[in-house]
C-alpha cells in the first residue's frame, strides 16, 4: 500500500510540474488522460518485473539442416535465410548474432565452421605467397613453394595462382 500511495504521490506531482509549465498550453480534458500514462510510466519504473509479462523463447526454425549447410565446399548455407555465403561472420553480424549464439540457437556443435573450406585454403594460399606464417630469417619463396604443396589437396585455382606468384610455368 505504502508503494502505491508513493506512485500516486509522484505521479500527481509529476502532473502538476506539467501543467505549471508556462509553455503547455492543454485542456481540461487532457489532465486525467495524462495522470494516468504518468502514473502507468511511474509504476513501471518502480516495478519493471510486474509491468512486462515474460515472453516465452522464441523457436527458430532453421531454414535447411546442418548437414545440408555444409554439402559444398564452395560456401555454406546460412540457416537463417537458406542462401550461401563464403564467410558467415557479416552476415551474422547484419542479424545481430555472434558465431556461439548461431551455434546456440541452432544447435550445432562448437567446431561448426564459419567458412567455407575451399575459400579457407585459397585465402590461406595468398597469405603463404605473400610471406605471413614463415619464420624469421626464411625467404618469402620458399615459403610459397610450400604454400603450392599444401593447396594441391584443395583447388586448382589456388595452385595456379601460387605458381603465377612464384613465376613458374606449367
Amino acid at each position: 500500500m505504502n508503494n502505491e500511495t508513493n506512485t500516486v504521490e509522484l505521479a500527481t506531482e509529476l502532473t502538476i510540474a506539467w501543467l505549471s509549465n508556462p509553455n503547455t498550453r492543454t485542456s481540461a480534458d487532457d489532465v486525467p488522460g495524462f495522470l494516468q500514462s504518468m502514473f502507468a510510466a511511474v509504476g513501471k519504473l518502480a516495478n519493471p518485473a510486474a509491468a512486462e509479462p515474460e515472453q516465452p523463447a522464441q523457436e527458430h526454425v532453421p531454414a535447411v539442416s546442418a548437414r545440408k549447410s555444409l554439402a559444398s565446399r564452395d560456401h555454406i548455407i546460412s540457416m537463417i535465410d537458406g542462401k550461401p555465403y563464403r564467410t558467415l561472420r557479416r552476415h551474422l553480424t547484419t542479424h545481430g548474432l555472434t558465431p556461439d549464439e548461431y551455434r546456440q540457437r541452432y544447435g550445432l556443435k562448437s567446431d561448426y565452421p564459419m567458412v567455407a573450406p575451399s575459400y579457407s585454403e585459397s585465402r590461406s594460399a595468398m597469405a603463404k605467397t605473400i610471406g605471413l606464417g614463415r619464420k624469421a630469417g626464411q625467404k618469402v619463396e620458399q615459403s610459397a613453394a610450400g604454400a603450392a604443396k599444401t593447396v594441391r589437396k584443395g583447388g586448382k585455382a589456388a595452385l595456379q595462382a601460387a605458381k603465377v606468384t612464384l613465376g613458374a610455368s606449367e
